[in-house]
C-alpha cells in the first residue's frame, strides 16, 4: 500500500502503486483533466511517472505558475518537432523557459519571421494531435549511440556523468530533456512565435551561430491575447525610441554602450540628481567622490582583480597599472581609512554617484537598461552592531520616498548566507537578524530567498513595479563582513579599544542610466510637470501676437518654468498637436482675448483646458505642484 499525503493534510491510500494521474483521478476527473506534473520532496515530476512509496505530493495544474513554466518548456519540444517536419537537416540544441516564453537554439540556415506562420501552422498540427509525451532513461552510452548523428547533443551527453540520462518522446521526435513535460500536446493551447536572432554556441563566438527563435505559449488565448496587448503597450513605452523623438540621449559606435545625453535629457539628469540630493540630505548622508581610476593594488586589496577582473578596463600610467573602476566601494574604503573614527560619530552615511565603467559583451546592451559606462548611486555606512536595525530601517523608509515621488510601488526579498561564504556563524547571525528585524519592524511582507546571499553578507533586494507591472531589481542593501576586514577599518568604542565597524553596501536607484530608462517607459514620455524637459508651450494665434508671447514666455522663464515659444507660421491646431505629440504639460495659447486682459489659456497634457486664468494663480499653481513634485498632469486636480 502506498499513502499519499495531499497539501490540505488529507491522505490518499492505494493499493497498487500509483501515478500522479492517478491520485488526481481520485479526486475528480475535472482535477485530473487540469493537471499537468506533480511535486514531490521539492522536485517536480511527470504526472504519468509512477509513486513507488509513501509521499508528501502537490499536484500541479494550468493554474499555477510552475504549470505555466512546464507547458512552456513543452512548447518549446512542440516548436523544435515543428520545425524538424519542415527542415529536416536542421541540428537541435537546447530549449529552455525563460521569462513569458521559451526559445531554442537550432542549427540551421538563416530564419526570418516570414517563415513563422508555416511553423505555427505546423505546430497546431503536433497539438491537435495530443500526442504523449514520455519519458524514458537510457544509459550514457545509448545515448550516445542513439544521437551519433547529432554533434550537439553528443557534446553535451559527453559532459554529462555516468549513470542515467532521460529522453522526452513525442511521436517520432525525441529530445535530451531533463523535463517535467506536460502528458500531452494538447496542453499547449495558445502560442505564437515572437522573434528569431543569433546566438553563438554555449555564448562562444569561436563556435557555430546559431537560430535562437523565441515564443511564448498559455494555456487559453485570453491569456495569449493579454500577453501580446501588454507587448503592444511596451512596445509604445520603449525607451530608446522615446528618447530618440524626445531628444534625451543618444548611442554612437565610437563608445559603444555609453549613453551621450542630450540638453533635454540632461535637465531631466540634474532634476533626477537634484532630488536624490535633497533626499540624502534629509535622511543624513554627506556626498563623497572618489577617482575614476586606481591602482591595481587597490583591487586585488578588494578582491575586485580577482572576482571581477573580465569585466574591468585597465590602463598603464608611469608603468604602473591601474583599472578604471566598476564601483565605487574601494575609494569608499580609503575615504573612511583616511582618519581615526570614533563611536560617537557612528553610524557614518558616505553617499556618491560615482561614474563606473563595466565590459559588458556588445550581444546584452540595450539603451540605457544594460550600458557599460553608469553612474551607480551607491552608499557605504560605518555603523556598530546595535546600529543594523536602526540602519536598515532608514535605508528602506528612504527608498519608500523616493520610489513613492514616482508612483512606483516595490517588494523585497531577503536573501541569507549562501554555501561559499566568509565570516563566523555569529556575524552571519548578527547580520541576517539585524536584516530581518529591521524587515519585521518596517511591516512589509518580504520573501525570503534562503541561500542567495552574497559571499560576504546577507542582503535586501528591492524590486520596484511599473505602470505596466513589470518589476525591475534596482535598489540592493547588503551587509558586509569582507571589506571592512580587507582594508582593516575600525573604530574607538566607548572602553577605548579598536573594532570593526559593521558596513552597509546599498543603493536606491541602482545605475542612475537604467533608472533613467525606466522612468521613460514608467511615464510613457508623459512625465509630471516637475520632471518634464520643457514645462510649457507659449502658442501665439497668429503673427501679430508673437512678440506679446514672447514676452509671456520671459515672463515663465523668470518664474523658474522651461518655457518655450512656438512662433512658427503655422496654423494653431497643429502648434497645439505638435506640443501634445512633444508631451509638454502645459500649453499656453496666445489670442487677443488674452492679450488685452492678460490672463492665461493653459491646456494641460490630459487634455483639460482653463480660459481666462491669471497669471499669478497661475504661477502658484505651478509652483506649488512642481514643489509638491506631483505626479497628475491635470494642474488643477485636487
Amino acid at each position: 500500500m502506498v499513502n499519499i499525503t495531499l497539501p490540505d493534510g488529507s491522505s490518499k491510500q492505494f493499493d497498487e502503486i500509483p501515478s500522479g494521474l492517478d491520485v488526481a483521478r481520485s479526486i475528480s476527473e475535472g482535477l485530473a483533466r487540469d493537471c499537468v506534473a506533480m511535486e514531490i520532496e521539492g522536485q517536480f515530476i511527470d504526472l504519468y511517472r509512477p509513486i513507488e512509496k509513501d509521499a508528501a505530493v502537490r499536484l500541479i495544474t494550468t493554474r499555477d505558475p510552475e504549470g505555466l513554466e512546464i507547458m512552456r518548456h513543452s512548447a518549446a519540444h512542440v516548436m523544435a518537432q515543428a520545425i524538424m517536419h519542415i527542415y529536416p537537416e536542421a541540428k537541435l540544441t537546447i530549449g529552455p523557459v525563460v521569462e513569458a516564453g521559451f526559445y531554442y537554439d537550432i542549427d540551421m540556415e538563416p530564419l526570418s519571421e516570414e517563415a513563422f506562420p508555416a511553423i505555427e501552422k505546423e505546430m497546431k498540427k503536433i497539438v491537435k494531435a495530443k500526442l504523449p509525451i514520455r519519458r524514458r532513461e537510457v544509459s550514457k552510452s545509448e545515448a550516445l549511440a542513439f544521437y551519433k548523428d547529432e554533434p550537439y547533443k553528443l557534446e553535451m551527453i559527453r559532459d554529462l556523468e555516468d549513470g542515467q540520462i532521460s529522453f522526452y518522446a513525442q511521436e517520432e521526435f525525441t529530445d535530451l530533456c531533463r523535463g517535467p513535460h506536460v502528458p500531452h500536446t494538447g496542453f499547449v493551447k495558445a502560442f505564437k512565435l515572437m522573434k528569431v536572432s543569433g546566438a553563438y554556441w554555449r555564448a562562444d563566438q569561436s563556435k557555430a551561430q546559431l537560430q535562437r527563435i523565441y515564443g511564448t505559449a498559455y494555456f487559453n488565448k485570453k491569456d495569449l491575447k493579454a500577453h501580446l496587448h501588454f507587448l503592444e503597450e511596451a512596445k509604445k513605452r520603449n525607451h530608446r525610441k522615446i528618447g530618440e523623438t524626445q531628444e534625451l540621449f543618444s548611442f554612437h559606435d565610437e563608445a559603444p554602450g555609453m549613453p551621450f545625453f542630450h540638453p533635454k535629457g540632461m535637465v531631466m539628469w540634474n532634476l533626477l540628481l537634484d532630488f536624490w540630493r535633497e533626499e540624502h540630505r534629509r535622511a543624513g548622508y554627506v556626498e563623497t567622490k572618489t577617482p575614476i581610476m586606481l591602482q591595481r593594488r587597490l583591487w586585488e586589496q578588494s578582491g575586485h582583480w580577482e572576482n571581477y577582473r573580465e569585466n574591468m578596463y585597465t590602463s598603464e600610467v608611469d608603468e604602473i597599472e591601474y583599472a578604471i573602476k566598476p564601483m565605487n566601494c574601494p575609494g569608499g574604503m580609503l575615504l573612511y581609512k583616511n582618519r581615526p573614527h570614533s563611536y560617537r560619530e557612528l553610524p557614518l552615511r558616505a553617499a556618491e554617484v560615482g561614474l563606473v565603467h563595466r565590459h559588458e559583451m556588445s550581444g546584452v546592451l540595450s539603451g540605457l537598461f544594460r550600458v557599460r559606462a553608469f553612474h551607480q548611486d551607491d552608499a557605504h555606512i560605518f555603523m556598530t552592531p546595535d546600529q543594523i536595525e536602526a540602519e536598515i530601517l532608514g535605508v528602506l523608509r528612504l527608498v519608500e520616498r523616493i520610489y513613492g515621488i514616482f508612483g512606483l510601488g516595490f517588494h523585497l526579498e531577503l536573501s541569507t548566507r549562501p554555501e561559499k561564504s566568509i565570516g563566523s556563524d555569529e556575524q552571519w547571525d548578527t547580520a541576517t537578524n539585524g536584516l530581518r528585524a529591521a524587515l519585521e519592524a518596517y511591516g512589509q511582507e518580504y520573501q525570503l530567498n534562503e541561500g542567495d546571499g552574497a559571499f560576504y553578507g546577507p542582503k535586501i533586494d528591492l524590486h520596484i513595479k511599473d505602470a505596466l507591472g513589470r518589476t525591475w531589481q534596482c535598489g540592493t542593501i547588503q551587509l558586509d563582513m569582507s571589506l571592512p576586514e580587507r582594508f582593516d577599518l575600525t573604530y574607538v568604542d566607548r572602553d577605548n579599544q579598536r573594532r570593526r565597524p559593521i558596513m552597509i553596501h546599498r543603493t536606491v536607484l541602482g545605475s542612475l542610466e537604467r533608472f533613467f530608462g525606466i522612468l521613460i517607459e514608467h511615464f510613457a514620455g508623459k512625465y509630471p510637470i516637475w520632471l518634464a524637459p520643457v514645462q510649457a508651450a507659449v502658442l501665439p494665434i497668429n503673427d501679430e501676437l508673437a512678440a506679446y508671447a514672447a514676452t509671456i514666455r520671459d515672463e515663465l522663464r523668470q518664474a523658474g518654468l522651461r518655457a518655450k515659444l512656438d512662433d512658427r507660421a503655422e496654423s494653431l491646431n497643429k502648434k497645439i498637436r505638435e506640443a501634445q505629440l512633444s508631451q509638454i504639460p502645459l500649453i499656453l495659447t496666445i489670442g487677443a482675448k488674452e492679450k488685452a486682459s492678460g490672463n492665461l489659456s493653459v491646456r494641460t497634457l490630459d487634455g483639460h483646458v482653463r480660459y481666462g486664468l491669471e497669471r499669478d494663480v497661475f504661477l502658484a499653481t505651478v509652483a506649488g505642484h512642481v514643489r509638491e513634485r506631483r505626479l497628475n498632469l491635470d494642474l488643477f486636480a485636487d
